[in-house]
């Protein structure tokens, strides 16, 4: 791989976004090392769908902490030692905003 090395660089002399992520004063003098990136593997490219179903809950604002969320539906189902409720509350489920 390939690498272009500037050193000796005033920080004023970096662009504006690159001076923002530094915490030196204009005066400081640092090494720019430029390298090209690898190309993402499959796995790691950014998730992609055309399915017009993919987020239609993401304005629900009872969803804003899905981990809390989560907790609060299976919350019926266990009680306060973590053993299973064998008789969750009836109709827990039918409750405005579908949560006990």
């Amino acid at each position: 791989m390939n690498a272009i090395v500037f050193e000796h660089v005033p920080v004023a002399e970096l662009p504006l976004a690159w001076r923002e992520k530094l915490a030196q004063s204009l005066h400081a003098k640092v090494t720019v090392r430029i390298e090209e990136e690898e190309p993402s593997s499959s796995a790691t490219q950014q998730f992609v769908t055309d399915d017009p179903a993919f987020g239609i809950w993401r304005d629900r604002q009872d969803m804003n902490d899905v981990q809390a969320y989560v907790r609060r539906l299976r919350e019926p189902r266990f009680n306060r030692d973590g053993s299973r409720n064998d008789d969750p509350t009836p109709g827990s489920y039918d409750k405005p905003g579908g949560l006990p």
